[in-house]
């Protein structure tokens, strides 16, 4: 008997260019801001959103934050299983820096994370498993 196995890719939950609301604002004012959030929920909290976001401010002074943001998006296609669209994350952070960000972070939200909230305010909502009452 032939079983047709339907293949299912993942899918980006938000568009690179759409309304982000709120993020997309701070975004566009202070990159640095939003890029310390997706990298603190990415890296489980350490370092945290500050440092995060430090390290990107000066790297935006030289005009080398996309090399850093990129390898956070990478890191995210990797943990969720999403394509590289519209193009490698070089490019995307290169040409369309703010979207990219804001993408990420509404990516972020609509999975269950809110990277506005922190690593620890994640973490603190998270259930106790019941094995830790036996």
């Amino acid at each position: 008997m032939n079983i047709l196995r339907k293949v299912v890719t993942p899918k980006w939950n938000t568009e690179l260019c759409g309304g982000h609301g709120c993020t997309c604002l701070i975004t566009c004012c202070l990159p640095c801001i939003t890029f310390g959030q997706i990298a603190e929920m990415l890296d489980e909290g350490q370092p945290s959103c500050v440092t995060h976001a430090l390290i990107y401010g000066l790297l935006y002074l030289v005009q080398c934050h996309c090399l850093l943001s990129c390898s956070y998006r990478e890191k995210l296609r990797a943990k969720y299983g999403l394509p590289a669209e519209p193009c490698n994350d070089f490019c995307v952070h290169w040409c369309c820096g703010p979207c990219a960000l804001c993408q990420e972070h509404a990516e972020l939200q609509s999975r269950g994370l809110d990277p506005s909230k922190g690593w620890t305010a994640h973490r603190r909502a998270a259930p106790i498993p019941l094995s830790m009452f036996r």
